[in-house]
């Protein structure tokens, strides 16, 4: 179909000269002798581009634009004027205007600025597109009172640009929470740029962070920019704060103070304006009373805290979740989908899952791959999951329910499957289950990682 060009000028002939050049190029043309006339027309069918005169009687061109961006943000619209000043031109900008072209009209130039003006438009479309695909894929799933309750909490706090500290267990998706805040803040068209200060080594963080100079140490041989200086205008997450150090939160805490910091190495003061949200697993009045959090940087990131809550604690959450993961992992182009049955799901709701809804997700997936049928019911679960072995055995039942053909594959499961077992006897503590397995405390931290098992907390 042909875009549609909305031609805006109280002069016939330039209306007409303009409707037949781009007629001729393939565009379909609409006019308006004035802005009144003009909004009508765009009320009546929103056109893809609007050529606009600022000289006209009634409404003239700039309290039009006005008015259009105000009701349709996303139109776009190129001035036109024959009595052009470069001030007349920054005003239109301002006001939302892609472009300002001069009369006498060039027919390149008018072209140009059509086709121009148009790709713009289709990009930004195509942006919108996918930024709803996206916060689609981030979307907060699940209809209990609690969740219900932190949605609208993250839509009357994300318009602000005050710090967020949310806290919850592992796996139960602060970092879809901080995502969430940013796509319905005004930095959404800005970058979210997310730090895991667990995952960076000590001696790096900094550098990380806030960057280096060239020289600032061996293997500097050219200056790097930041996470801060990288999310400017933007939103920085910092998740698992409770793990850095407390000379990194002297700097972050200046940040958030003074909105300002110096490179690794480096003198020169570089400002930024960045929204802080930051995430824990831990406790961090607990870690201020062991010295090993700052008071003072606490309460400059809990101005708006949140608190997400575990699996365990809005079960009737579950059914929807486990389907939602069912549909975004089961993508055959063709056949028969898979499906969850009632006395699967049933099962599921009755589990506490120490992992949450990371450890829902992961078993979904697990099952879409590894089980043969359509039918997912509750002889496909783990016995962890299901409670109890439908077909009357005690013994774990993975190789075999889900098609396991090799010898490692076997045996990765039952340690998996014992370890989780072992650790909730021995109340999720570490030293506590290394000791009565008789493996290394290391080792047996190694495995969990491994394996993706999320700690109780």
């Amino acid at each position: 179909m042909s875009e549609t060009i909305l031609i805006v000028d109280d002069e016939e002939s330039i209306r007409s000269s303009l409707s037949g050049i781009l007629e001729d190029e393939g565009y379909r043309t609409r006019t308006a002798v004035d802005g009144v006339d003009a909004l009508a027309a765009v009320q009546r069918e929103l056109p893809d581009l609007v050529l606009l005169d600022i000289w006209m009687p009634k409404l003239d061109g700039l309290k039009t634009l006005q008015t259009m961006k105000e009701r349709y943000p996303a139109l776009t619209v190129v001035m036109m004027s024959g009595h052009g000043t470069i001030e007349t031109a920054v005003k239109s900008t301002k006001l939302g205007a892609h472009d300002f072209i001069e009369k006498p009209l060039s027919l390149e130039k008018v072209l140009v600025t059509v086709h121009n003006a148009l790709a713009m438009g289709r990009l930004r479309q195509e942006n919108r597109s996918l930024r709803g695909m996206v916060l689609g894929e981030h979307e907060m799933i699940g209809e209990s009172p609690v969740i219900r309750t932190l949605q609208e909490q993250i839509r009357l706090a994300a318009p602000s640009s005050a710090s967020v500290l949310i806290t919850g267990e592992n796996g139960t998706g602060k970092e879809l929470v901080a995502r969430s805040i940013h796509w319905f803040s005004a930095r959404a068209e800005k970058p979210f740029v997310e730090v895991n200060c667990a995952a960076i080594p000590e001696e790096l963080i900094e550098s990380e962070l806030f960057g280096h100079e060239r020289g600032a140490f061996t293997g500097a041989t050219a200056q790097k920019k930041g996470r801060f200086d990288l999310a400017d205008g933007g939103t920085i997450f910092l998740d698992e704060i409770g793990d850095m150090t407390l000379k990194t939160q002297a700097r972050v805490l200046r940040i958030l103070q003074e909105r300002k910091f110096e490179r690794v190495g480096g003198t020169r003061t570089v400002e930024v304006d960045v929204r802080v949200v930051a995430a824990t697993n831990k406790v961090l009045e607990e870690e201020i009373r062991g010295g090993r959090f700052r008071e003072d940087l606490y309460y400059r990131l809990n101005v708006v805290p949140f608190i997400v809550p575990p699996l365990r604690e809005r079960r009737d959450d579950i059914p929807l979740l486990a389907v939602h993961f069912l549909n975004m992992f089961d993508t055959r182009p063709s056949g028969e989908r898979k499906t969850l049955a009632p006395e699967t799901l049933e099962a599921m709701k009755r589990y506490d899952w120490p992992g949450n809804v990371r450890e829902l997700k992961n078993l979904i997936e697990r099952l879409v791959i590894m089980v043969p049928g359509s039918a997912i019911t509750p002889v496909h679960l783990p016995v962890y999951v299901a409670g109890e072995d439908p077909r009357g055995q005690g013994a774990t039942r993975l190789d075999t329910v889900l098609g396991l053909s090799s010898l490692r594959e076997a045996r990765e499961e039952f340690e998996k499957e014992f370890i989780l077992q072992k650790l909730e006897e021995n109340e999720w503590n570490i030293s506590k289950t290394a000791e009565a397995i008789e493996l290394e405390r290391s080792n047996l931290h190694r495995k969990i990682k491994s394996y993706g098992i999320d700690l109780k907390r």
